[in-house]
């Protein structure tokens, strides 16, 4: 049983998730997040936060065992110049406010979790990348991950370990890419997006909040952790094993320029479809991490049900 835990941006999707997790397992859950919450677990606080201001999160992270940062704009948007700096500046100012909080306590946090996004990476489709030799480019994405990283790093704070997360895509059941993706099969337009020989490194849900118990736990881990499946594969493969387990034979491919298209009509970017994230997570399994859902087949199983 964990004494206290602090969960920022705990109404996103993987916010949800973990406090759903974890109010089960703590004495003390604190959520933050810039909207208000209803709740009835006598152990859970939740507090409204712009995301700015230091002295009105200071107080919740006193004798925090663990805290997680997941503040930030969604990227499911159009990159348009105001979004680009909505989505830049959420993840920048919530943590220098976080970092600056932390320095005016007597008992900080122990550990300190940053969200990050294994989109840091190249696009890549030679050779996975790891914590070790990944290679990091320079498009926007990259740009947001490594500014955010960076602000982290700033911070000398030598009572609390902090960790950078290298988040894939998240497979969950009730929100985020997958019940989208399901429901594109449903419709029979599971075909492969654009070539199909992009790689999806994702990881399931549940594995997401194991791999947080583990690092909390694990006290030599610190730095850069890759939070992915170490069994990446391609889209078309990903379409192909969906269609499988809900026993539907064909689905429809769609190419890059309708994807493109659809992508202006939803609001969002084709990035999150078309750029080839295989990563690999080197550090996890060499400190020790199992995972429960180690491929798409049983992940998707698991999910479907």
């Amino acid at each position: 049983m964990i004494n206290k835990i602090v969960i920022f941006g705990s109404n996103g999707y993987i916010g949800k998730y973990l406090t759903a997790h974890f109010e089960k397992d703590c004495l003390e859950l604190i959520t933050i997040s810039r909207r208000n919450e209803t709740h009835s677990q006598k152990n859970r606080t939740h507090l409204v936060w712009d995301g700015i201001s230091i002295n009105t999160c200071a107080s919740y992270l006193e004798n925090a065992d663990f805290f997680i940062n997941l503040g930030g704009k969604s990227v499911n948007c159009r990159y348009t110049a105001k979004n680009k700096m909505e989505i830049l500046n959420s993840r920048i100012l919530s943590t220098t406010a976080i970092g600056n909080a932390i320095t005016l306590l007597q008992h900080p946090p122990k550990v300190w979790m940053n969200m990050s996004s294994a989109t840091i990476y190249r696009h890549a489709q030679d050779h996975y990348q790891d914590e070790y030799t990944g290679e990091i480019k320079n498009d926007f994405s990259v740009q947001v991950c490594k500014a955010w990283e960076k602000t982290l790093d700033e911070f000398d704070l030598p009572f609390t370990r902090k960790i950078k997360l290298r988040t894939a895509i998240v497979l969950g059941k009730k929100d985020g890419a997958f019940p989208r993706i399901i429901k594109l099969v449903k419709y029979y337009l599971g075909g492969k997006m654009g070539k199909g020989t992009q790689i999806f490194s994702w990881i399931h849900e549940g594995d997401v909040a194991r791999a947080i118990e583990f690092l909390y736990n694990n006290k030599e881990a610190t730095g850069v952790f890759n939070v992915v499946s170490p069994n990446a594969v391609t889209n078309k493969f990903l379409m192909q094993t969906l269609r499988q387990k809900l026993g539907i034979s064909f689905g429809f491919p769609t190419p890059e320029w309708l994807l493109k298209f659809g992508a202006i009509v939803i609001g969002t970017e084709t990035e999150l479809i078309l750029k080839s994230r295989w990563v690999y997570p080197a550090k996890l399994l060499e400190s020790g991490f199992t995972y429960k859902y180690d491929t798409i087949a049983n992940a998707c199983e698991e999910l479907i049900q």
